[in-house]
């Protein structure tokens, strides 16, 4: 068996609204992102993060924000189809570890339910599935409550 790993990283600017989807997880915050999809930094950095393990391209090339069909997605439909794409290559997905970059709003009690859908949208179990968070002490965009981002660390394998 053969092991490969794969690294995503998605920011969006934040800007008016009432809800942040991390996760696939409505988050009640004063910002929302900016985005074609629903801008789920987190899920977006996990589908980036499987299809570069698999050598299969990026989220950019697979979902890209001129197609209007993709405008509004919930981005745990992105990350079904990289799963399901993988499947169909002989990839099998081992672990997803991920970090929310953000100032606000607290996630810590958000995590459990993420952890949840995102499995259930990749097809794995829950305990394959890691969620944490990191502000970024007031420093740049992201601590000036500018933007928002997430990063990912994937290990999948194939025979």
């Amino acid at each position: 068996m053969k092991f490969r790993v794969g690294v995503g990283f998605d920011l969006h600017r934040l800007g008016p609204g009432s809800q942040l989807i991390l996760g696939g997880v409505e988050i009640p915050h004063d910002k929302s992102s900016i985005a074609h999809s629903d801008g789920d930094v987190l899920c977006h950095a996990v589908v980036d993060a499987l299809l570069g393990a698999a050598g299969l391209g990026n989220i950019g090339e697979r979902f890209p924000d001129t197609d209007a069909q993709y405008k509004g997605m919930s981005s745990l439909k992105f990350l079904t189809e990289a799963a399901d794409l993988l499947a169909q290559n002989g990839y099998r997905i081992e672990n997803i570890d991920s970090n929310i970059l953000a100032e606000k709003p607290k996630l810590l009690h958000y995590f459990p339910l993420m952890r949840e859908k995102m499995a259930a949208a990749a097809g794995i179990p829950i305990d394959c599935v890691f969620v944490k968070a990191k502000t970024m002490e007031g420093v740049g965009a992201i601590g000036h409550e500018e933007a928002i981002a997430a990063e990912a660390v994937v290990l999948v394998s194939c025979e």
